[in-house]
């Protein structure tokens, strides 16, 4: 048998996680299968070192262009595909082998403001339409997300599987304390601090958390900093706005992209970590502030409370005075900080990458049995 993978996306913040984490699975679980892995040229060899069984087929087609619509079908067909994994809601209608395709959540069809415009939320509703219609299995990453699936689309509910996301298993290592001082030292972290990790979009609801952590400070905590790591800020000019609005210009940091042992660091000297978003199909980085030990304050709405499991401060994400009284909680209360970060620790171990890996091989093995 031939399995097909889109890696394309292997880069991006949160399916590039869920892409890598998926190969490096399926590589710990079948050495057999044929896997054919699409990616970008630069990304070859790296697909190449997963196992005699991966093969790199380079493909320079962008997600999103109607080149895709083409090249992946011929694609498919030159390599003799007999199943095709498309880890994001795009499956090209010229396919004709057998398709399991991963729709993270409905950010698009439930916040269909933040997309660029009308043609936008046409192009993603057709597009998520035509991949749960036509797919021969539809993955998903927590009930909420498969709840929103069904509520948007007439499908029976026993094609959507939900198979959940885990953290890499290198924030369940030991920290590092050599690192964790040459973090302290290089950015100056000498206060204590809120930590924010994630992209830097609407729906994140930045804005928000900036009034609250403003209004926290206010409260008493005026020595409490705010780091926010993620997207370059020039591509949101309204949370600069935010800062210079709530006068929080020396107490809010932007530091960009982080690689993964200054990340770790970077939770593991937060006092707390805040993840106000409004919507997330599951939702990584409560769970790795959780495994580094550091109490979670997250809203209370979408699929957050189901992966928090008990182990966060669930705040109204569209009141900053709820989501400053979480920040409050979270930074002085002790006892409660310390039932936050043993809870965080054991929820954090509930989810496995190996474990979804096997999941979805097995999805893999039941499609291309009918």
């Amino acid at each position: 048998m031939r399995i097909a993978i889109d890696a394309r996306k292997l880069h991006d913040f949160g399916i590039g996680t869920y892409i890598r984490n998926v190969l490096l699975g399926l590589a710990a679980v079948d050495q057999d299968t044929d896997f054919i892995v699409l990616c970008r040229p630069a990304d070859a060899e790296t697909v190449n070192d997963l196992g005699r069984n991966f093969r790199a087929v380079p493909e320079t087609a962008r997600p999103y262009s109607i080149g895709e619509q083409v090249w992946i079908p011929l694609a498919l067909v030159r390599e003799g595909a007999h199943l095709l994994h498309e880890p994001h809601y795009i499956l090209p209608p010229a396919t004709r082998c057998r398709t399991v395709v991963t729709i993270h959540d409905c950010i698009h069809l439930m916040f269909p403001q933040y997309l660029p415009g009308r043609l936008a939320h046409v192009y993603a509703r057709a597009s998520m339409w035509s991949a749960v219609h036509r797919s021969d299995s539809v993955l998903t990453v927590s009930e909420a997300s498969k709840r929103d699936i069904l509520r948007f689309f007439d499908i029976a509910p026993a094609k959507v599987s939900v198979i959940y996301n885990a953290i890499d298993e290198r924030f369940l290592a030991p920290p590092d304390e050599q690192r964790m001082d040459q973090i302290r030292q290089r950015y100056q972290l000498d206060h204590p601090f809120l930590l924010y990790v994630g992209n830097i979009k609407k729906h994140k609801n930045l804005e928000r958390l900036i009034e609250a952590f403003g209004r926290a400070r206010a409260g008493g905590l005026d020595d409490l900093k705010l780091v926010i790591i993620g997207d370059e800020i020039s591509k949101y000019p309204p949370l600069r706005q935010s800062v210079h609005r709530h006068r929080l210009d020396k107490h809010v940091r932007f530091l960009g992209f982080q690689p993964y042992d200054t990340l770790s660091a970077f939770y593991r000297l937060a006092r707390a970590f805040v993840f106000p978003s409004l919507y997330e199909g599951f939702g990584l980085p409560p769970l790795e502030a959780m495994a580094c030990g550091t109490p979670v304050v997250t809203s209370n709405v979408s699929s957050l409370p189901e992966v928090a499991g008990g182990a966060a401060i669930l705040v109204d994400p569209y009141e900053p005075a709820s989501i400053a009284e979480g920040i409050t909680r979270a930074v002085t209360d002790e006892p409660a900080r310390a039932d936050l970060i043993a809870r965080g620790l054991a929820r954090a171990r509930d989810f496995s990458w190996s474990q979804s890996a096997r999941s979805i091989h097995r999805i893999y093995m039941d499609v291309l049995e009918r």
